[in-house]
């Protein structure tokens, strides 16, 4: 059986449960927060979550996992179609992380702990976001998914991206970020009424007290 490490809070491994769940594939999960202990290092390399053991053995990065997955377990492909679709399908999620993902996590800081972030930074994640989600409207179909008709790893990623950055959009700048890219709005409510995501949403939830617990030892 696979075993799934990392905590419910996590975008990335919410990512990779959502996909693990679509696919119909049995794992368990251990719930681990990124460290540096020597125990972990062993398994993932730069002490990330999520990992995912195999019976091969061991795997970080979140897009390595999903595209793994897809060819371990085929069925209900997450990168369905030829090689150009297929292209298109990492594309779009490459640009979920870099242009939506990554920019917004410089200001969850002072979005989501109250710790304020200077200024620069928050000018700087602005553009960047604004930028990242008009590429992603020029790049993406919403007809409803990312891609077309069927749910793919892209819809995932940005599902688990956008909602991250639509928030710090919102609490920081005051701008619907979702609002910019159309057909975005109507992709994230089409997704969150899965009962798959729902369940990943509550057990979030529950999760986010412990983890808040656990910040507040570094405080």
């Amino acid at each position: 059986m696979l075993t799934l490490y990392g905590f419910d809070v996590s975008n990335y491994f919410n990512m990779i449960k959502l996909a693990l769940d679509i696919k119909g594939v049995e794992y368990k999960t251990v719930t681990l927060y990124p460290n540096q202990t020597p125990e972990y290092l062993s398994k993932s390399p730069m002490g990330k979550v999520p990992a995912l053991e195999t019976e091969q053995g061991i795997l970080t990065e979140t897009n390595v996992i999903l595209e793994y997955l897809d060819e371990a377990y085929p069925d209900t492909p997450l990168y369905p179609g030829n090689a150009f679709e297929k292209a298109k399908i990492k594309e779009l999620v490459k640009m979920a992380e870099l242009y939506l993902e990554l920019p917004a996590r410089r200001c969850h800081s002072e979005a989501f702990f109250g710790q304020k972030v200077d200024d620069l930074t928050k000018k700087e994640v602005k553009r960047a976001l604004c930028k990242g989600i008009e590429g992603m409207a020029r790049c993406a179909q919403f007809s409803p998914y990312l891609t077309g008709e069927q749910l793919t790893a892209a819809d995932i990623v940005f599902l688990y991206s956008a909602d991250l950055a639509a928030a710090v959009a919102g609490k920081l700048f005051a701008i619907d970020l979702l609002e910019m890219a159309p057909g975005a709005k109507q992709l994230m409510a089409t997704l969150n009424q899965r009962q798959d995501v729902i369940k990943i949403a509550e057990d979030r939830k529950l999760a986010n007290v412990e983890f808040k617990k656990y910040l507040s030892s570094f405080s």
